[in-house]
């Protein structure tokens, strides 16, 4: 121990210093492996790590890169060596503790660019720098207990991993405290009230008021103590998994629940578990949430366990809709999106307006007792959960159990509501026409040229659904890219929005907002997770930034069939139109009748082969359903000028592309195999997850889809207005 702690400190790491020890491991090479081929022997410590999960470890990337910096990580296997059971006092070596060791398989390392480059010996590697390793064997474990909150507090905390300083390996803890955060959050940095020796890497860190991990050990200073840790929040951002499956995160932290939950529960033996450590940790000074104001530490281990006996939610926008309909405001946007239902409780801390945060975790369960589910819940489970809300609430005041009570009754007629509206589909489905866009939140992605010189700002932000027309939420911006620099940039703020929007059953739409000179921009062919271009993931669409000639939005009048709205069936004697409003219920009635269809195409920039510039007059003249078709550069002319006058003309849907590299290609083979595609689908909704389909034909070598190379959708959605604001340039 540290001098200089408070007694409160050190009565804290009495308690949990023999929890933690028991959950955390030494990773070396696997027994007989790399160093001592034909050996029972384990080599050299790589680092440390600890149990999260029954048969899981986190550690980070580099640990498991130690020994072979060519290996590919992910699949590789490391020796973990554990201590078998829980101590019944002291630490692991107390009579009851037996040390052991087994293999383990690395599942996935983060970032997965790590993969495909690595830092040089000695040089840090890029964050989150995180690995899961699978241990092979069934085998008895402690584990550690996880905060739930997004971010840390910057208290007093403990860290643990494996030292040698008596000669042999054993895990050893000492006490600092968090003085920030770097890397976005993803990393908190650690004071340098003691050295963090060689070994330590990988190990937790605990935050000594509370009783759990927050960190992972990552790296030490060169001049002395101190270093950086990385944020266990970052376990979030584990890559998602594909339509229909449950992701590894949220199997993990639905594991970690329940071991938790079941060893409380337990009456087997009369060992310590954290969550009886948690009832012993000394009260925190000024807390103006303690008595009945939080849930006991056995109310909220339970909770935790209720909720994971849950099928997980549909999407991450979904737990959010539930915490800001218990906040009261939105939650903060900026850690990685809440995926679990635990998550959602983890915004729930020191709620606003002085509301007990005990009442706003049980208004929160009983909003998930009625939620949807990605599937049908074990029959009865979420019930139980309500039944215990109504159980705990007894210890509180009496106008909170009416509350909620009034609460569990109009979530149930709602849920009932929403399965009589979605008979005939699949449970927890998205409400849409059979091949069209699901209708929650989408991803908007704006770039801006930065003056003349060619570099750009861009915003990445969440769009929501109609439900709230022209809510953005941000994610990241930036100033000054290149455009080869755009997609590494952009490639964390992409994968955190698409957790945000994404659903177990339809990847959320990528909307690229961008003038028409950009439209050329391949980000259908940006590589953000898995190894697979965007486009061929999940729809993309292009659209005119939002500001002057911005598609209209919902409340506007889109007439009946036929009629022009402001048009010749006006009425005579009304109030005189403004020509915008004339321009935006033209456009609001072409987007209408071209969603119903047929569909026709025209080509707008090209006519035979050689380019024009389409009229205004022409193009207005059109019939409503028609698809203008651009197949030349969209910076340059006729395309541009034509992209324009497209918009001005109150068209929608439209279709661009970027011309292949040899200049001597026809574009015969596009125009004839759009307009099949265009008859084909019938209806312009389901244009974007056809092109969809396409990109992931020709990614599949299907040479029947080639011709849609570099294709582009533009898609003016009214029910979704884009922002009015551009970011601020850099400092002049």
């Amino acid at each position: 121990m540290t001098d200089g702690r408070t007694t409160g400190t050190a009565r804290a790491f009495e308690l949990l210093e023999p929890l933690v020890q028991a959950a955390t491991v030494r990773v070396h090479a696997p027994p007989g492996g790399y160093d001592t081929p034909g050996s029972h022997r384990t080599g050299p410590t790589w680092g440390s790590g600890f149990f999260i999960a029954p048969g899981w470890v986190l550690t980070c990337a580099h640990v498991v890169g130690e020994g072979g910096a060519a290996v590919r990580l992910t699949g590789r296997e490391v020796g973990i060596t554990f201590h078998s059971g829980r101590p019944r006092s002291g630490g692991p070596g107390a009579p009851g503790a037996v040390t052991g060791t087994v293999t383990g398989r690395v599942e996935c390392v983060l970032p997965e660019r790590l993969e495909e480059r690595r830092p040089g010996r000695h040089a840090l590697w890029d964050l989150p720098d995180l690995a899961l390793i699978r241990v092979l064997a069934p085998v008895s474990h402690a584990c550690v207990w996880l905060t739930d909150r997004s971010r840390p507090r910057f208290d007093e905390v403990a860290y643990f991993g494996c030292t040698e300083d008596l000669g042999t390996p054993e895990i050893t803890g000492r006490t600092t405290r968090l003085r920030g955060t770097a890397g976005n959050g993803a990393a908190i940095r650690l004071a340098d009230d003691d050295e963090i020796d060689p070994g330590m890497s990988g190990g937790p860190v605990v935050d000594l008021a509370r009783g759990e991990v927050v960190g992972v050990v990552k790296a030490r200073r060169h001049t002395g103590g101190g270093g950086l840790a990385v944020s266990v929040v970052q376990l979030r951002t584990l890559p998602m998994p594909a339509r229909g499956q449950v992701g590894l995160y949220r199997r993990i932290m639905q594991a970690h629940d329940l071991h938790h939950y079941d060893q409380h529960l337990s009456d087997l033996d009369n060992r310590r578990t954290w969550t009886d450590v948690h009832g012993e940790l000394p009260p925190q000074e000024r807390d103006p949430y303690g008595g009945r104001g939080r849930l006991t530490p056995g109310e909220r281990t339970t909770l935790c366990g209720l909720l994971a006996e849950l099928p997980p939610p549909s999407s991450s926008e979904a737990v959010r809709a539930l915490v800001e309909a218990v906040r009261g405001e939105e939650p903060d946007p900026q850690p990685p999106a809440p995926l679990s239902w635990r998550d959602g409780l983890g915004l729930l801390h020191d709620p606003p307006g002085g509301t007990g945060e005990a009442a706003a975790m049980l208004r929160y369960a009983t909003d998930v007792s009625v939620a949807e589910y990605r599937e049908p819940p074990t029959p009865g489970a979420d019930e139980e959960l309500w039944d215990w809300v109504r159980a705990t609430a007894e210890r509180l005041w009496r106008p909170l159990r009416r509350e909620l009570g009034e609460r569990h009754e109009r979530g149930l007629a709602e849920r009932e509501r929403r399965r009589r509206a979605s008979a005939g589909r699949a449970a927890g489905g998205p409400a849409r026409r059979a091949g069209g866009l699901p209708p929650g939140a989408s991803v908007l992605l704006e770039v801006w040229a930065h003056g003349w010189e060619h570099l750009y700002d861009w915003r990445v932000s969440v769009l929501a659904g109609p439900a709230h027309p022209g809510r953005l939420t941000p994610v990241d911006s930036g100033v000054r890219a290149t455009v080869a620099a755009l997609p590494e940039r952009l490639r964390a703020p992409l994968a955190e929005a698409f957790r945000r929007c994404d659903t177990h059953v339809a990847a959320a739409l990528l909307e690229v907002a961008v003038a028409p000179e950009l439209f050329g921009l391949a980000v259908e062919d940006w590589v953000v997770a898995g190894g697979v271009p965007l486009g061929v993931q999940r729809p993309v669409v292009l659209r005119h930034p939002g500001g002057r000639g911005a598609a209209p939005g919902p409340g506007i009048d889109q007439g009946g069939p036929g009629i022009d709205p402001g048009g010749p069936d006006a009425p005579a004697g009304g109030p005189q139109a403004h020509p915008a409003d004339h321009e935006a219920g033209r456009a609001a009635a072409r987007w209408a009748r071209v969603q119903a269809g047929p569909l026709q195409d025209e080509r707008a920039d090209c006519a035979g082969g050689r380019p024009r510039a389409p009229s205004a007059e022409w193009l207005s003249g059109l019939p409503d359903t028609t698809v203008p078709v651009h197949c030349r550069a969209a910076d340059q002319e006729p395309t541009l000028g034509s992209l324009h006058a497209v918009r001005d003309a109150g068209y929608g849907v439209a279709v661009t592309r970027r011309p292949p590299p040899d200049p001597g290609v026809s574009c015969a083979p596009f125009h004839r195999g759009l307009r099949e595609e265009l008859a084909d689908a019938g209806r312009a909704e389901v244009l974007p997850v056809r092109l969809q389909t396409l990109r992931g034909r020709a990614y599949g070598a299907d040479p029947d889809a080639y011709w849609a190379a570099g294709a582009g959708l533009v898609w003016e959605d009214p029910a979704r207005p884009l922002p009015d604001v551009e970011p601020l340039h850099g400092d002049l």
